[in-house]
């Protein structure tokens, strides 16, 4: 039979490696957090090098455009206006409904060969850093073409659809009288667009409406949540996470479903910032 004092020290041995192991998983998991920090922090920048790459100055070997040139506050105000009437002209030039968005005006509108069908006031608005303080000349550029939707998430269905069965003649007709049940549902939506860009357009939510407040706290925690699950399979392969670009505007309930319906599902938009 072991005495008292083996027990103790078995038990004690016990505690000392599972101490250690908690320490070592403990050490693992702070360098793994401290890594995937440093790895997302780089993917703004990481972006904004391939927006400068893609759309930045073309140094011309006879000819070099003096960079000072776009830190001039009356050329980026110009530049701006540029870039965003060549985008609408570009899409006027279809037979698409279309979205503006003016962010010095905080408006949206639905256009349609360049004549404005229906705008919105944006009470609320958050853009990324990166188009708001990079390289102006690059994100103009960038915007100077209109941005597809390339896909989309979204709490509402983009065609609501009713099925019913044909009567047999016309004593069995009765005409429908169902009210559209998205009055209800809370209408909130990620546009992503070919070139990285994201949108978000969330509905304003009264301080009476908890349902409407919940889904939205879920739909965001959803997309965050999905974000940080993609940089961390990026950061486990040793790459830099992905970082898309936002823009994201509350409108009023009705108008965002408007806009969401009425937009077709390659639709295109143009921003000015």
């Amino acid at each position: 039979m072991e005495t008292p004092e083996i027990l103790d020290n078995t038990e004690k041995k016990k505690l000392s490696s599972g101490n250690l192991i908690l320490i070592f998983a403990g050490a693992l998991l702070l360098i793994f957090l401290i890594f995937y920090s440093i790895m997302a922090s780089m993917a703004p920048a990481r972006k904004l090098k391939e927006i400068e790459t893609s759309y930045g100055v073309k140094h011309d070997s006879e000819e070099k455009t003096d960079e000072r040139l776009f830190t001039d506050s009356a050329y980026v105000s110009l530049l701006r206006e540029k870039s965003f009437l060549q985008s609408k002209i570009a899409m006027a030039g279809t037979d698409s409904i279309y979205m503006t968005l003016n962010i010095p005006d905080s408006t949206a509108h639905l256009e349609i060969s360049g004549v404005s069908v229906h705008s919105v006031k944006i009470s609320e608005m958050r853009i990324s850093k990166i188009l708001r303080t990079g390289n102006n000349y690059a994100i103009q550029t960038m915007l100077a073409s209109p941005m597809t939707i390339a896909s989309y998430i979204a709490t509402i269905k983009k065609e609501p659809l009713m099925i019913k069965m044909a009567p047999k003649d016309t004593s069995e007709f009765k005409p429908d009288v169902i009210p559209d049940t998205t009055d209800y549902e809370p209408v909130n939506y990620i546009l992503d667009m070919d070139n990285g860009l994201r949108i978000y357009v969330y509905q304003e939510v009264a301080d009476s409406a908890n349902s409407d407040r919940n889904n939205l706290f879920f739909f965001d925690l959803n997309d965050r949540l999905k974000n940080t699950w993609q940089s961390m399979k990026s950061v486990t392969s040793f790459k830099v996470p992905e970082y898309h670009p936002f823009i994201k505007i509350r409108v009023p309930k009705a108008d965002a479903k408007i806009m969401y319906r009425a937009i077709p599902r390659k639709g295109q938009i143009a921003v000015y910032i």
